[in-house]
């Protein structure tokens, strides 16, 4: 059965949030990480590759309904949410491969 993800993700200095949907968090992950500094993504403008909270759906509209009502809140609620869960707001992204990436299977994504 397909598993979807909504995950947010923020920056180093962790003053921006972005928010995505996903079937593939490792692969995610890895080519938000590849896109760091590129100034033609939200994402890699502002170097959101830390995973701070992630959702798991098993339909691809529940997920897409989740991402929407996230992106509608404000930071306050968003930030409420990941507290709910990763108080301490940890980078999660070792909780779902080797982090960082090593070059190899960086380059093959």
């Amino acid at each position: 059965m397909p598993t979807y993800f909504v995950y947010i993700l923020t920056n180093p200095a962790k003053t921006v949030l972005y928010t995505g949907i996903t079937n593939d968090l490792e692969r995610r992950l890895i080519e938000h990480f590849r896109a760091r500094g590129n100034r033609r993504s939200f994402a890699g403008r502002y170097y959101c590759y830390h995973l701070l909270h992630f959702e798991e759906f098993s339909t691809s509209s529940d997920a897409i309904a989740r991402e929407k009502e996230i992106k509608d809140w404000n930071r306050s609620k968003k930030e409420n949410l990941i507290n709910s869960q990763n108080s301490e707001w940890h980078f999660l992204n070792s909780v779902i491969m080797a982090w960082p990436p090593p070059p190899e299977v960086e380059s093959n994504y």
